[in-house]
């Protein structure tokens, strides 16, 4: 079954790689996008699960200085052009509509932003990552930047004006905005102003209090705009004590019961996670995934979720 994951983080962790070679001078890094077991979602186990279409997002840590994050953008940048992209049968999505385009043997790959922090005040720079490739822009991770601020933020501020000039291009260049990681005031700011909203990877917060989990008022927002909530694989954002991958089933049921059956995709996690729910521990790993949601669900609800709903949405 055709698997479209909106979230994974492996060009963070292959930049932290390559730069801790570079810090032994002639040491080549050790960790390949081909093949590394490190790498959740490298290309063996892309093709081992399944997965028709991955997300790979540019993040730069918040204790990155701000004169350096723009070089660390284009450091993970050039990993997905010459590691992701290098390898056999994966294709560049740069418009998504390109998706229903495949050919069956081959992987789409799509590059996204995780938070503003890249592109500081600087809308030339975020064109610039709009023409290499990014088709999505999570506005923030948790803490605050010039444009919103993010669920671990105490403030509380929602779009700043720097922001709404953020989301006007967006809207031009036909970008999705992310609400993963916005706090409640961006959140109703991105659905009042936004064209293509979705969550690349939030669960429920009516199964798990967690503030990175969305409310049912969130939900149901998301849903009447016509975007996605793509459930995650982190254990902390799933729930309480050891974890498999039934315990996904209820943040599903209550999305459904909200009127989400045909707005629930997958957002992994992939790579930006140390723990996994049991069975589903990388992309190869997603044949688990797929026996338990149709044994759940049914097979012709469980291809809904995996790759049907998005592409009716967005493709």
């Amino acid at each position: 079954m055709k698997i479209i994951d909106t979230h994974c983080d492996a060009l963070l962790k292959l930049q932290k790689n390559r730069r801790n070679a570079l810090g032994f001078m002639d040491d080549k890094p050790s960790m390949r996008f081909q093949d590394s077991e490190e790498i959740d979602t490298n290309h063996e186990r892309l093709k081992d699960g399944g997965v028709k279409v991955q997300f790979f997002a540019i993040f730069i840590s918040p204790k990155i200085p701000d004169n350096e994050k723009w070089q660390h953008a284009l450091e993970q940048v050039d990993l997905f052009y010459n590691e992701v992209l290098s390898c056999e049968n994966v294709v560049h999505i740069k418009d998504l509509k390109e998706i229903g385009r495949l050919e069956e043997h081959e992987i789409g790959a799509v590059l996204t932003l995780e938070g503003s922090d890249a592109f500081g005040n600087d809308l030339m720079k975020l064109r610039t990552l709009i023409r290499l490739g990014v088709l999505s822009l999570g506005l923030v991770w948790n803490n605050a930047n010039l444009v919103a601020d993010g669920v671990g933020e105490n403030r509380g501020a929602g779009l700043t004006n720097f922001g709404h000039e953020v989301i006007e291009l967006c809207n031009a260049d036909d970008i999705l905005v992310d609400v993963s990681h916005l706090n409640v005031p961006g959140f109703n700011d991105i659905i009042d102003t936004a064209d293509r909203v979705f969550a690349s990877h939030s669960n429920a917060r009516g199964v798990f209090d967690h503030p990175r989990n969305l409310t049912d008022e969130q939900i149901e927002k998301i849903i009447e705009k016509g975007g996605m909530i793509n459930i995650v694989f982190c254990p902390p954002f799933i729930g309480e004590g050891a974890l498999g991958i039934e315990a996904l089933f209820p943040h599903i049921d209550r999305i459904i019961s909200l009127g989400g059956a045909d707005h629930i995709g997958i957002g992994s996690d992939f790579d930006g996670i140390s723990t996994y729910p049991e069975g589903l521990r990388h992309s190869g790993e997603y044949r688990n995934l797929v026996d338990a949601f149709v044994e759940k669900y049914g097979g012709d609800f469980t291809e809904k979720i995996a790759h049907r709903n998005f592409i009716h949405i967005f493709g």
